[in-house]
């Protein structure tokens, strides 16, 4: 063979491999989802979804235990939550928790062995606020978890740290300068699935309640003084908020929206109002159950600015469209779907 045609051919079987190196081999699957003819489709990838699978599989509930006899509160010492329950059931509830959180270290990964009732274990008292941060999410944000409810396993699969939180980042400029400000992005991040987006899109959503906006319809909009705020640049927050919530879910832009009008809600799917109703919960456990035990942690457990580690879509999601697929864990726990009393 000629040495140039030669040459071509690797530089053309180069090129082909570098172009499909961005899709995905068959086979693939195709759902419709929404509005026939509106190609509102999810894609899906059967070996993606068998390693998700893994990740996604509820562990049995213990066999449940007798209501009957002392409650737990007059037999033991010190307990300030579920005291109404049977001493059986709260030993049940102990035993689950050991289970979904610390299977390896069992009760002394919060306890004290020789005094069970002392409070001296920074994760005993993270583990008491938890509870009750799942007791308020099954009561009072049915809204996004609707009657499949949450327990410690839901975030935290048998790890004593979810594997997926997030922190604050540290502020990232380019070396000495010399290219300007970032802007926060224009790095490509695993938050923001690799893209330059601004790479920290959970604390303008996900603890302060920053507005979503999309694209103006209109040019150069001018309100009294007030320059157009929704420009792209004013959206790209937004857009990597959205880049999180598809890589957590498993899903891409159709599962809520129609892709035809972004911004309109009536031709959207009802998974949209789920989405909203998900990331104020998001917002609601970061600011009141997380961010107030900032102080509780030791200094290991904070991130690069010192902030606790606060939860987002991933958290829960793991790759799948439900929390584990839907399994419905909590209702084998009754005394984590309402409020305890204080």
């Amino acid at each position: 063979m000629n040495p140039s045609i030669r040459t071509l051919a690797i530089a053309a079987g180069a090129l082909l491999v570098a172009l499909l190196s961005g899709c995905e081999r068959p086979p693939i699957e195709t759902v419709q989802t929404g509005y026939r003819g509106t190609g509102m489709e999810q894609i899906y990838n059967p070996r993606t979804l068998a390693k998700e699978a893994k990740l996604n599989t509820a562990p049995p509930a213990l066999e449940a235990a007798s209501p009957d006899g002392p409650k737990a509160k007059d037999v033991y010492q010190n307990v300030q939550l579920l005291g109404d329950l049977s001493v059986a059931e709260f030993s049940r509830h102990m035993a689950s928790i050991t289970q979904w959180v610390a299977p390896d270290a069992g009760c002394a990964y919060c306890h004290n062995g020789e005094n069970f009732a002392d409070d001296s274990k920074y994760t005993k008292v993270v583990a008491r606020r938890m509870i009750q941060m799942t007791q308020r999410i099954n009561a009072d944000w049915k809204s996004h978890v609707g009657d499949t409810g949450v327990t410690c396993h839901t975030c935290h699969r048998g790890n004593n740290v979810p594997t997926q939180v997030w922190f604050a980042p540290k502020d990232r400029k380019y070396a000495g300068g010399v290219l300007g400000d970032l802007a926060g992005q224009n790095q490509p991040a695993l938050s923001v699935g690799l893209s330059s987006l601004p790479f920290d899109p959970y604390t303008p959503y996900l603890k302060n309640a920053s507005e979503i906006r999309l694209n103006s319809d209109e040019a150069l909009v001018v309100r009294g003084a007030t320059a157009n705020r929704t420009s792209t640049k004013q959206a790209e927050h937004t857009y990597g908020l959205m880049m999180h919530m598809s890589e957590s879910l498993g899903v891409n832009c159709t599962y809520c929206h129609n892709t035809r009008n972004f911004a309109s809600w009536s031709e959207s799917r009802p998974q949209r109002v789920t989405a909203w109703h998900g990331i104020r919960m998001a917002r609601d456990i970061n600011n009141d159950y997380l961010t107030p035990l900032t102080k509780t942690f030791p200094a290991n457990r904070l991130g690069p600015t010192g902030d606790v580690a606060k939860v987002n879509c991933t958290t829960c999601h793991q790759g799948a469209f439900k929390p584990l697929y839907g399994a419905q864990m909590a209702k084998d726990h009754p005394e984590l779907l309402t409020l305890a009393k204080q």
